[in-house]
């Protein structure tokens, strides 16, 4: 698919650019532009593809995304190497998880040669959006929702993939330190045959008020359990988590359908069997984490995500009271991998799996 290049007419000046990505944040910064693909049944799939300036949108108010919440997206970053050149970690990852999320929610499957094409334009355009900071990168949004107008209860047949590109410092304010959590109470992310598996806004939406007991409670994030028993581990409301034992063992929560198969979480499984390490994907209950972190048969517990990469887990909370995993720091192992992931990500360490993509 040929790109159509369209003219900015006032791109962000450099001066004012250097002031917005010193201290960028996260997800608060965009840079200039953003590529559209839009698509429609009726006219053959896929049409032409554009990369222009970053702009509001014009919906109908009977889009259907807004009343039926057909709208999938991923999440993915592009890091600076020493040459000054920037590359991507696993894209062909995010592709076939985009159009797994597709699958799931009714929607067309892009191309995955479309969807890398797509991610590559619009990072080289706004290269020059990377904050020079240490841990910066460009966090990239490629998304899709359905767009055609009308009110019933089927498929759309008319759909916008986008990719905007933000800015990004740390994920956390404070940087890399231990999270507190809290066990979601009354609140499930998913249920057994639902989207959980799927990477769609509304498996987010159903986090935010259990979010906010987590943050009335102190915390940083919440945890959730199982729908069916209440007592299985699932994930955070966007990372996934791993179980790091005393016995060179970790456990990590199963792919069952009911969380989301990250791509973090899959480069970690790989990373830490080459050290040796006996990683299971196995249930792993909250008394278990309780009574593992209590006897120290539990040293560490790490999160992990595209956006957070990997983040030690130093205390949980809920009302039956709290508990500390080891000495409620950064664990060695999660610093260890921590660094060989980063350190694959931005090149300054060997890539024996193929997993960077220079753009």
């Amino acid at each position: 698919m040929q790109f159509t290049r369209l003219p900015h007419p006032s791109p962000t000046p450099a001066e004012r650019r250097a002031e917005l990505i010193a201290d960028p944040g996260f997800g608060k910064i965009f840079t200039d532009h953003m590529v559209v693909i839009d698509y429609d049944e009726d006219r053959g799939g896929w049409q032409a593809a554009t990369i222009g300036p970053r702009e509001p949108l014009t919906l109908d108010p009977a889009a259907s995304v807004l009343h039926y919440a057909q709208e999938i997206f991923e999440g993915m970053k592009a890091f600076a190497h020493a040459d000054g050149g920037l590359a991507l970690f696993r894209p062909e990852a995010n592709a076939r998880r985009f159009n797994d999320s597709a699958r799931r929610m009714a929607m067309p499957e892009m191309p995955e040669e479309t969807f890398l094409a797509a991610v590559r334009e619009a990072v080289a355009a706004d290269a020059d959006w990377l904050p020079p900071i240490e841990g910066g990168s460009i966090y990239i949004r490629p998304f899709m929702f359905a767009s055609e107008a009308f009110l019933g209860v089927r498929p759309a047949k008319q759909y916008k993939f986008i990719v905007l590109l933000s800015a990004a410092g740390s994920y956390f304010k404070g940087g890399v330190a231990p999270v507190k959590i809290w066990v979601a109470q009354g609140y499930v992310r998913a249920a057994p045959g639902g989207t959980g598996a799927a990477k769609t806004g509304g498996n987010y939406a159903a986090s935010l008020v259990p979010q906010a007991q987590a943050t009335q409670h102190g915390c940083d994030q919440v945890v959730f359990l199982d729908a069916v028993e209440n007592r299985w581990i699932e994930e955070l409301g966007g990372m996934n988590l791993f179980f790091v034992r005393a016995d060179g063992s970790v456990i990590t929560p199963p792919l069952t359908g009911t969380i989301l198969p990250g791509i973090t979480r899959d480069s970690l499984i790989q990373l830490l069997r080459e050290e040796g390490l006996d990683v299971r994907e196995e249930p792993y209950s909250l008394d278990q984490w309780r009574d593992e972190a209590q006897s120290g048969d539990l040293l560490e517990t790490m999160a992990c995500g595209t956006a957070a990469v990997v983040t030690p887990v130093g205390t949980v909370a809920s009302p039956e009271g709290e508990f500390t995993i080891g000495a409620g720091g950064t664990g060695q192992l999660t610093t260890k991998i921590r660094e060989r992931l980063v350190g694959i990500q931005r090149g300054t360490a060997p890539d024996p799996h193929g997993w960077v993509t220079r753009i």
